[in-house]
């Protein structure tokens, strides 16, 4: 009896060891990721049925710095919940600006260091130029700081993210995005 709640309780803590620092699945509220993530319907601008279900990997970035492109997890900045209703808990979006970019948006477009950026992932239809208040948040200048990231989701007309309410810092960022596991019809790697 002692053997069996022994390796039941090994089990159990080896599968929160792994959530909390290897890897973590989480699943897709909003449609600011739309087509590249869905989220569920009714929920406004979404395309599927059922929420994508992602992995998201703890550790990557305890042996590099995210790069541009990349999709990730993070812990908003205070702000976001606060100008984007609804908004609770981690997010999920593209990295869009690193440290030391010199980032503009102009017609819909982003333009890292005077060219623009190469983005297959954000559909013409899903583009605007609404930049809240980005430049209030930067006064004075469109370089991104050091340890500060610039995030976009790729459904650029529905999503609440660092053109409304600023940079994530580094130390926010949870993970990269690696896997789609759910529903089944959509696996795919990122």
């Amino acid at each position: 009896m002692i053997d069996w709640v022994l390796t039941l309780a090994i089990a159990v803590g080896v599968v929160l060891a792994v959530k909390a620092w290897v890897v973590n699945p989480y699943r897709i509220p909003s449609s600011s990721m739309e087509p590249t993530l869905h989220c569920a319907r009714p929920g406004m601008g979404c395309e599927a049925r059922s929420s994508d279900r992602i992995l998201a990997n703890r550790f990557i970035y305890h042996f590099r710095d995210p790069k541009r492109g990349e999709i990730v997890v993070f812990n908003p900045p205070a702000q976001a919940h606060v100008l984007c209703p609804g908004g609770g808990g981690v997010y999920v979006k593209r990295i869009i600006g690193v440290p030391g970019d010199r980032w503009k948006e102009r017609s819909g477009y982003v333009y890292i260091d005077g060219k623009r950026l190469n983005e297959p992932y954000v559909e013409a239809a899903r583009r605007d130029d609404q930049t809240k208040n980005l430049s209030d948040l930067l006064p004075g200048a469109t370089r991104i700081p050091k340890d500060d990231y610039l995030m976009m989701g790729d459904n650029r007309s529905e999503s609440c993210d660092s053109r409304t309410w600023g940079l994530v810092p580094r130390k926010n960022i949870v993970g990269e995005v690696f896997l789609t596991y759910w529903p089944v019809g959509r696996i795919a790697t990122h």
